[in-house]
């Protein structure tokens, strides 16, 4: 399960971009909070406690717990628009999580049991080809990492999302293929001496040709 994080906000009395300017002004970025069958709310969250959050990363796939004038509020951050010159927040959508909801996710891949890949012991290279999945989830069942276990692997060898074992009503949105996750790709050093075994393997029938004819 992805851990959930406790925030608390302020409701916002009005709405409107001269309301949202000076929340800012203010050190406080506006939000709403909506879905569920419920009206929309309209929140400020300081500014410092946004950015703290934000620099941990995967903040759109992270849950939170909103405390809004001392009563609790489950959401999964839906958008956050961004100052287009500075990149700090400007506005974020919050989602209502309610048992039953699907959500659309991006779930970070984590890697273990390097130290047991006869591959990369050789010198191979991890080769990530998505750090992400995304994912249709349960709102209240959202995975906080899919773990992918190296051991045993050898160069040449990739792994498939069908070789993740993905929580109970966990599926892929790419639906029509088995796609990879990661491979362990050769060393440059390595195929280097094979590239210089096949050169040495094209040349030695035509030295055989050339002792034929000069026998004849």
């Amino acid at each position: 399960m992805a851990q959930v994080y406790t925030l608390n906000v302020e409701l916002r009395d009005k709405a409107g971009k001269g309301s949202a300017r000076a929340a800012r002004r203010d050190g406080l970025i506006p939000a709403v909070i909506y879905g569920a069958k419920k009206a929309p709310v309209m929140v400020t969250i300081k500014q410092n406690e946004l950015i703290a959050i934000l620099n941990r990363g995967g903040f759109l796939s992270n849950q939170f717990e909103l405390v809004v004038d001392g009563k609790k509020e489950r959401v999964l951050p839906r958008d956050m628009q961004l100052h287009p010159v500075s990149d700090q927040p400007l506005h974020v959508d919050f989602l209502r999580l309610s048992k039953g909801t699907q959500v659309t996710v991006e779930v970070p891949v984590h890697f273990f049991n390097e130290e047991k890949s006869p591959g990369l012991k050789r010198g191979g290279v991890l080769n990530v080809v998505r750090h992400e999945v995304e994912l249709s989830v349960p709102a209240t069942e959202i995975p906080g990492a899919l773990n992918v276990d190296l051991e045993g692997l050898e160069v040449g060898d990739a792994v498939k999302i069908s070789d993740i074992e993905l929580p109970e009503g966990c599926v892929p949105t790419i639906a029509d293929r088995d796609f990879t996750i990661a491979a362990i790709s050769a060393p440059s050093s390595m195929l280097a001496e094979e590239a210089e075994a096949g050169e040495e393997g094209e040349a030695a029938p035509e030295a055989e040709g050339d002792e034929e004819a000069s026998e004849d």
